[in-house]
């Protein structure tokens, strides 16, 4: 018995030297698998509007219903990983994200592919922060901890990239369900994966459970009435009552998060300057980023007439470029603080909307998918110092919360503005006059919130 200690004793250290790298990898795929997806649909957007008719509020809602309930469930989204435990949370997002791609990709009718977008999105908010907790409590070491986290941000970054180009090889070869079938080995590797991993703690969290109820519903009803009234007309019953519907729970939202004794949103939260300027600032830049590739989908395949792949194509300049922005940020913020890179990144993106409304059918493709590129740049710079100066700002227990709260806000952003976008083109007989307002709109917005970035503090991250 004893000359088998030492070989189990080896074992034993060999397996808690890999656990770290085993939770990475589970981690990575998971950013991986939630980016891959989001970007890859965008693309495939005309061939399942031909597949089930629809419309453009039928387009709308197929990457809505994704965003919305990704907005709204990362607001509880931290405090339910803590409760139950990490690698428990992320072992339940994988899985129904998993089997919701499955359901998507079987969709027999559009009313079937936007419920399990809903369930995706859901998934997808479980996810995120789950894996982030993931990494932290996986390498205690700072150095490490810091290596390990970027390389959890490379993931996400390179599907940024990869997802337009593989969902317009796969929605042009083997149809638009394939996209969602992609998901399937990635999202079984991942599991079984974080099967070798050990189990994370759990913690005594409070939930929210009216407060989250109430979100969801705000945010759903504004969505819709956004929806309905563009398609429709804002003064039909339906759009009334769901905007009174918006009304009555955002305002019972409010009054539960001052009652509540862990509220998904403190109401103290946004005396603070810093963090009411970068929710704000998330929001219009994920509505000016979402909004564009949204509109652009379209514009490329319904109106130049290219392919998937070739749609694809065209929004990998900008794309790939997100990764290096996003160190040249850190670089930028360490040197000058991070409100510069908050400041220059919208600027760009602003410049690269009113540089795009020169682009119309004559315009030649290669220019337009360069014309896109300083679009990823301004994204890519501007994030991770806005979330770097967030968190400079709040103290360190509530980091979590106040991250939820700034990517809930982001989502959001992205959801309304694929609704506004959607709703500014879907109606015009001259699709370029639509998609040059939704730019006008976007440019305008960037260049307010990048001078509000100056108001920001000047300490450096």
């Amino acid at each position: 018995m004893s000359t088998l200690a030492p070989g189990r004793a080896s074992r034993d250290a060999r397996r808690r030297t890999a656990a770290p790298k085993l939770v990475l990898a589970t981690a990575f795929l998971g950013i991986f698998l939630l980016n891959l997806d989001a970007m890859a649909v965008n693309v495939a957007l005309p061939a399942i509007g031909r597949a089930f008719g629809g419309g453009t509020a039928g387009l709308q809602w197929t990457v809505d219903a994704y965003t919305l309930m990704f907005a709204a469930l990362l607001l509880s989204a931290g405090a339910l990983s803590d409760r139950i435990g990490a690698s428990r949370a992320f072992g339940v997002g994988v899985a129904l994200f998993t089997l919701a791609s499955a359901a998507c990709g079987l969709a027999p009718g559009l009313g079937e592919l936007v419920a399990a977008r809903l369930v995706q999105g859901g998934a997808a908010a479980i996810m995120l922060p789950s894996s982030l907790a993931l990494v932290r409590q996986s390498f205690p070491d700072a150095d490490r901890r810091a290596r390990a986290i970027a390389l959890w941000t490379v993931g996400g970054a390179v599907a940024v990239a990869a997802g337009p180009v593989v969902g317009g090889a796969l929605s042009g070869t083997l149809g638009w369900r394939a996209i969602f079938a992609v998901n399937l080995p990635v999202g079984v590797a991942a599991l079984a994966v974080l099967a070798r991993a050990e189990r994370s703690p759990r913690r005594a969290r409070p939930l929210d459970p009216y407060g989250q109820l109430t979100a969801v519903v705000a945010l759903a009803a504004l969505t819709f009435a956004v929806i309905e009234g563009g398609a429709n007309g804002f003064g039909e019953p339906v759009v009334a009552a769901c905007l009174g519907l918006f009304a009555a729970a955002a305002a019972a939202f409010v009054a539960i998060e001052a009652r509540v004794a862990a509220p998904l949103v403190p109401p103290g939260l946004f005396r603070s300057r810093t963090v009411t300027l970068s929710v704000v600032i998330g929001f219009v830049v994920n509505a000016a980023f979402y909004g564009l590739v949204f509109v652009l989908s379209l514009f490329f395949q319904d109106v130049l007439r290219l392919s998937a792949m070739a749609t694809g194509l065209m929004f990998l300049p900008m794309t790939a470029v997100i990764a290096g922005a996003n160190l040249a940020s850190a670089r930028a913020a360490a040197r000058f603080g991070p409100r510069v890179p908050i400041a220059v990144g919208q600027a760009v993106c602003a410049l690269a909307m009113a540089g795009l409304l020169w682009a119309d059918e004559g315009t030649g493709r290669p220019v337009i998918a360069m014309m896109l590129v300083p679009a990823g740049l301004g994204l890519g710079f501007a994030i991770p110092s806005l979330t770097a100066v967030l968190l400079n700002d709040i103290p360190a227990e509530r980091a979590g919360m106040a991250a939820g709260v700034l990517n809930s806000f982001r989502q959001t952003g992205g959801a309304l503005a694929v609704a506004v976008f959607g709703t500014l083109v879907a109606g015009r007989v001259d699709f370029v006059e639509g998609l040059r307002i939704t730019l006008c709109v976007a440019a305008v917005l960037l260049a307010a919130t990048a001078a509000a970035a100056l108001l920001l503090p000047r300490a450096r991250g």
